[in-house]
């Protein structure tokens, strides 16, 4: 009887291990993490042991590893060597293994349950193992990702490695947790009001939209004064309160009174900003003086414009008709009445309506011949609340009681040629004039004080803020004045010719001038220093004027041009160009306009606001 040798076989051991993964009595999913670690702890050791007997093995040629491993593994459960019912796996095979008695021989291993014949049998149990493997095997993939990015180095100085994915179930926030509530609710109308009036324009418009509690807060008078305030009066606070006795045109804030409509006038601003952004502005001529018109300066009730026809004309700034003319004109049989004539030379923006007034060569004002008056023309003048300052080719100065119907009250002799410029404040009244000279008059008697002498040339233009004085010269300099000391203090040249015309700023920081270069020069008042260069004309620069509440520079030229640039960026926001037939001799500008004379004997006024809804409201 041939005796059989037991067979070289792992399949015993290796279903072991199998059976261990599949833990088919157990759940088909494992949701402890310990449980997860105990398998794969005791996988790996029977791995190790099945790796330290093969070498045993081979060198000892013996099987009795298999005994010791029968007897110190203590395995769960297993179909393939306990008894029991039909599993639904088996019946799916389709026939049941062998069951192996747990009292096998100890000089043998287990017979294993392979049956090499059975390849269906096998693929179909194969299958079923690794149907129930999948979802282990998922949750071993992400049990393993967890762990590894626990391990990993948090830089929480850089940001780096820090997870932002959302692992909230199924994406979704729990709404419950976000309070919602209507603060109308619970605050006072006063402190929303306050609240809402620290919006900007847009905010405020879309709380409005809210409901009718938010908009009747949110279009109250007291939330968008503030805004208006706020945007367009903040430049103002700024200034010194004596920077504005001299104040060219209006304001464009509106009169203060309680039904006053905020929110109607910031959106009239915007749209009067739109305006000159785009150079979009109406012509309207005013004729009446028969020579070349060589000053203007206006508020928001009158215009007051001196000629080379020895006069001065008070106009309506309303109704644009000529009320009042101070002076015997001089008698001249060539003057003829201009017709407009609109951009010849095809350059800068051109006016949507063009309007010459009919009453302005209709009728005739009263001429008015005071006391005494200018025997020549009218080169200069200045105007506040309760004087005016004119300055004429005779040499003299006279000046006016604006509270009683224009009457002189002074005439100023001192200069030894004609009056170019004036400027004054409630102390004192500076002149220059082609002797190369600046006299400093008492405001209140007209007593003269002193003369400031240094020039070279005729001095063409004065700007007086405090103790300061700036004036500009035909020989290429402007230069600095202190009043007390009656000293120059600083110089800045030009780079090549004469100067016309100057400007101080109210906080007396900067000193715009302008002349035959054809550019303006932008100067550091304190250190000197040419901060930029103003370029587009093509001809002598005869009038400068800085509206430093709107933030723009305006300047005149030979070249029949009037610009506007941009105070801060030096950028050219407007040209017009051609809208007269000669050379532009003064410009001066406030919210809304550019009034500016020409040598053609016309004063144009540039208006922004002309048929603008709601301008109205803007006017002091």
């Amino acid at each position: 009887m041939e005796i059989q040798q037991p067979r070289k076989s792992f399949a015993g051991l290796r279903n072991t291990v199998y059976d261990i993964q599949s833990l088919p009595e157990r759940a088909t999913s494992i949701r402890s993490k310990g449980l997860r670690a105990f398998l794969n702890i005791r996988i790996s050791g029977l791995k190790d042991r099945l790796s330290i007997e093969e070498k045993t093995r081979d060198q000892n040629g013996g099987s009795t590893w298999l005994r010791k491993l029968a007897g110190s593994m203590e395995r769960p459960k297993s179909r393939a060597f306990v008894a029991g019912p039909t599993t639904s796996c088996e019946k799916a095979i389709g026939s049941t293994p062998d069951r192996v008695s747990t009292q096998d021989s100890a000089l043998e291993p287990p017979r294993s349950t392979f049956n090499p014949g059975s390849g269906a049998a096998a693929r179909a149990a194969a299958a079923a193992s690794n149907e129930r493997l999948s979802p282990m095997r998922a949750m071993s993939v992400r049990l393993d990702s967890r762990v590894r990015d626990s391990r990993l180095t948090k830089d929480s100085e850089s940001g780096i490695g820090i997870d932002f994915r959302d692992r909230t179930a199924d994406g979704k926030e729990n709404d419950s947790s976000i309070v919602k509530i209507d603060p109308q609710d619970f605050l006072p109308e006063e402190l929303m009001g306050e609240i809402m009036s620290h919006l900007n324009a847009g905010s405020l418009m879309n709380a409005e939209l809210v409901s009718r509690r938010w908009y009747s807060t949110a279009s109250s008078v007291h939330v968008w004064r503030h805004m208006f305030q706020a945007e367009f009066e903040s430049q103002l606070q700024s200034f010194p309160s004596n920077a504005h006795s001299l104040q060219v045109g209006g304001f464009g804030f509106g009169k203060r009174r309680p039904d006053q409509e905020w929110k109607r006038m910031w959106k009239t601003r915007k749209a009067l900003q739109e305006r000159w952004r785009n150079g979009h502005a109406a012509a309207i001529y005013l004729e009446g003086h028969k020579d070349s018109v060589y000053c203007v300066q206006f508020d928001e009730h009158k215009i007051l414009t001196g000629s080379r026809d020895r006069t001065i004309r008070v106009w309506d700034a309303h109704t644009y008709e000529c009320i009042k003319v101070l002076g015997i004109p001089k008698q001249s049989g060539n003057a003829t009445t201009q017709e407009p004539l609109i951009n010849p030379v095809g350059r800068g923006q051109k006016p949507f309506a063009s309007i010459v007034p009919s009453h302005t060569t209709r009728s005739l004002p009263a001429v008015s011949v005071p006391s005494f008056h200018h025997d020549g023309s009218i080169l200069c003048l200045q105007f506040d609340a309760e004087i005016m300052v004119t300055g004429s080719s005779d040499f003299t100065c006279i000046v006016w009681d604006l509270k009683v119907d224009y009457q002189p009250l002074h005439r100023l002799r001192h200069h030894k040629a004609g009056v170019l410029d004036v400027c004054f404040d409630h102390r004192y009244i500076i002149s220059c004039s082609k002797d190369t000279t600046i006299c400093v008059w008492d405001r209140k008697g007209g007593d003269f004080l002193q003369s400031l002498t240094g020039h070279r040339g005729p001095v063409n233009a004065v700007q007086l803020r405090g103790n300061l004085v700036v004036s500009a010269s035909g020989d290429g300099v402007a230069k600095l004045w202190n009043i007390a000391s009656g000293l120059c203090i600083k110089e800045f040249p030009s780079k090549d010719r004469g100067m016309a015309c100057v400007e101080f700023s109210p906080d007396s920081r900067t000193i715009l001038a302008g002349g035959n270069d054809q550019v303006i020069y932008q100067f550091d008042a304190n250190t000197g220093e040419l901060i930029r260069e103003l370029k587009g004309h093509r001809g002598l620069v005869r009038s400068l004027h800085l509206d430093s509440t709107n933030g723009r520079i305006i300047s005149g030229s030979y070249d029949s041009s009037v610009k506007a640039y941009d105070i801060h960026t030096g950028n050219m926001i407007c040209d017009f160009t051609g809208w007269t037939t000669s050379w532009m001799l003064s410009a001066k500008a406030d919210y809304r306009r550019i009034v500016a004379t020409s040598q053609d004997s016309r004063a144009i006024i540039m208006d922004f606001g002309y048929q603008l809804p709601g301008i109205e409201l803007l006017e002091g």
